[in-house]
């Protein structure tokens, strides 16, 4: 008793110093933005010793270059495939397949620099808005294996549809297929242990990416994988925005029918996908399991399936620009006919925030929709704030009230879209790692416009003067989450 009574004294005592240490290490040590650095003093501040917790769960941040460096060091193997293209099309030899793609080579250019994201156009894309359809099409092409089926998600669940996709996964393996599953380390706990024991035994070959409690106990939910991705023979991809789980088809009481977009691409791009899960692979496994041979070879000889234009757009912590962000500003800044953006989560930096506001004030059709109920409270507030301030300047934004709404869709003018991981907010942008398929394709434009559209039907538009007449307690709950918005 008299330990426990001296342990409070001392750290009561010292509570002051130990505030500065913290709020020394975070102006000095990390690279942060003004807003992020002064919240978090604040909350060294005024909630001395439960701040610090909160800062090791939510904003630890100095050790991310020294985590993260081997897998940047890999990532930078495939910049001469992009530099190539990059120089082709700035010296005027590159020929597109249409000449639409002309109007935009500033938007392909700084993919192509920031990310490193080659440019396909040999691509066929079917899109995929319930979950239903989109887990029957990737349980099919799992049976079609003839080589490999390399599969990761954020979110991996034990449920009714989590097994079913672990089932499929297992009976290829046991046909001598090789079979990798990459799983969050925090997203992937409701993935039990009996369900890897299962994929073990079958000789599927499983990886956690960063896993939250090691042996320095790094309790925080930053630096998540937040990708989706399945790749099969290198033939097939999937990319989007539905995790593995029952919600995603629609069977959780509390979110009801689940709203996404997700794609199935076959062509070129998929060796983008597989890339990609091959150095998330490498990162999280250590470079075991792995005969990197093999798919080099295969991603070399992807067969041309149809006509649409795809770069995948990588970012994370671990990249040197924010890359699918500063897609998403060139969007909306380039845009002469419109912006429809969904995502459960909104919240703009302000670069993104202004760029919205002087598109609609010049004319441009600026749509905004977000779901109608919270899953993360103090973010869905938030989210609201920032809704409000556009409103003001003629962008129309709609709670969508059809279940919940899950979908990460950017569509501007006729011709480009982004499907992807990333939500229109600060966590996707700097803090988790993402995956977006940027298409080039009027047809797709036109089929992502046309379920926008629809989707309205089932929204409610939040006017001006809905936004003005809301209650003290709503705008309370606005202002104190966005508040803390740039650590949400």
């Amino acid at each position: 008793m008299n330990t426990v009574i001296n342990g409070v004294a001392w750290f009561s005592k010292n509570i002051i110093w130990m505030n500065i240490i913290f709020g020394c290490i975070i102006v000095f040590f990390e690279r942060r933005n003004a807003k992020t650095t002064w919240l978090w003093l604040m909350v060294l501040t005024f909630i001395p010793g439960l701040g610090f917790i909160l800062y090791l769960v939510f904003g630890q941040d100095f050790s991310k270059e020294k985590k993260f460096h081997g897998k940047l060091i890999d990532d930078l193997q495939k910049d001469h495939i992009a530099h190539t293209q990059l120089k082709s099309i700035r010296s005027g030899k590159y020929k597109f397949n249409d000449e639409e793609y002309y109007k935009h080579l500033d938007f392909i250019n700084m993919n192509l620099n920031s990310s490193q994201a080659v440019l396909t156009e040999d691509n066929d894309i079917k899109l995929y808005f319930k979950g239903v359809d989109k887990f029957k099409a990737l349980i099919e092409e799992i049976n079609k294996a003839q080589e490999y089926v390399l599969l990761q998600y954020y979110i991996i669940k034990s449920d009714s549809l989590g097994m079913s996709v672990i089932d499929a996964l297992c009976e290829k393996a046991r046909e001598g297929k090789d079979v990798k599953v990459l799983y969050d380390g925090m997203g992937g706990r409701g993935l039990s242990k009996e369900a890897v024991e299962k994929m073990h035994k079958a000789g599927v070959k499983t990886a956690e990416f960063f896993p939250p409690f090691g042996k320095k106990l790094a309790i925080r939910i930053n630096y998540r994988n937040h990708r989706k991705i399945c790749v099969i023979d290198g033939r097939v991809g999937f990319v989007g925005g539905f995790n593995i789980g029952d919600e995603y088809v629609g069977l959780s009481k509390k979110f009801g029918d689940w709203r996404d977009t997700h794609t199935k691409i076959e062509g070129s791009a998929v060796r983008w996908l597989q890339w990609r899960f091959l150095l998330d692979w490498r990162f999280s496994n250590k470079g075991k399991d792995f005969d990197q041979q093999i798919y080099r070879t295969s991603i070399l000889e992807s067969e041309k399936k149809g006509t649409s234009g795809i770069q995948i757009v990588t970012s994370g912590p671990d990249s040197k620009w924010p890359s699918i962000r500063d897609s998403y500003l060139r969007m909306i800044s380039n845009a002469k006919d419109k912006v429809y953006i969904e995502s459960p989560y909104f919240i703009p930096d302000d670069a993104l925030q202004e760029a919205l506001r002087t598109a609609s004030l010049s004319g441009i059709d600026v749509r905004i929709m977000i779901p109608d109920r919270p899953d993360h409270p103090f973010v869905y507030w938030a989210s609201l704030s920032y809704i409000g301030a556009l409103i003001k300047s003629g962008v129309k934004c709609y709670t969508y009230g059809r279940g919940f709404l899950h979908s990460k869709v950017v569509i501007m003018d006729d011709f480009i879209s982004s499907v992807g991981t990333a939500n229109m907010d600060i966590r996707s942008f700097e803090l988790n790692f993402e995956v977006n398929a940027f298409i080039y394709d009027k047809e797709i434009n036109r089929e992502l416009t046309e379920k926008f559209i629809n989707d309205i039907e089932y929204c409610k538009e939040i006017t001006l003067e809905d936004y003005k007449n809301r209650s003290k307690i709503v705008r309370i709950k606005e202002s104190v989450s966005r508040l803390l918005s740039p650590i949400l």
